[in-house]
């Protein structure tokens, strides 16, 4: 795999952003995945917005869109460290060390 084929992003940055703001998407935005950071945004927003409601069905509602981007966030979160996750350009986030064929 050619030098062009790898991101030029930080794969530390990436993994830390994914760890401490996951939920919110940060990693994405950082790592050029806009839609995918919109989605998080969208997520996190839906589910404070039906938690507050006070509405039983709502934070049924809400609990859910929580579960899915926490479960989003984990399989970000492990693509990252197994070395397997790309940026927006599709290029490979290598974690140090990485052996490329």
């Amino acid at each position: 795999m050619t030098s062009e084929r790898i991101s030029p992003k930080s794969y530390t940055v990436a993994v830390c952003l994914s760890g401490i703001f996951g939920l919110i998407g940060v990693q994405h935005f950082y790592l050029g995945r806009y839609l995918l950071g919109l989605g998080d945004v969208a997520l996190t927003v839906g589910f404070l917005v039906c938690y507050l409601s006070g509405d039983e069905n709502l934070i049924v509602i809400g609990t859910a869109l929580l579960i899915l981007d926490i479960a989003h966030t984990l399989i970000t979160t492990i693509m990252l460290l197994t070395g397997s996750f790309r940026d927006g350009k599709g290029r490979l986030i290598c974690y140090p060390g990485q052996r490329l064929a």
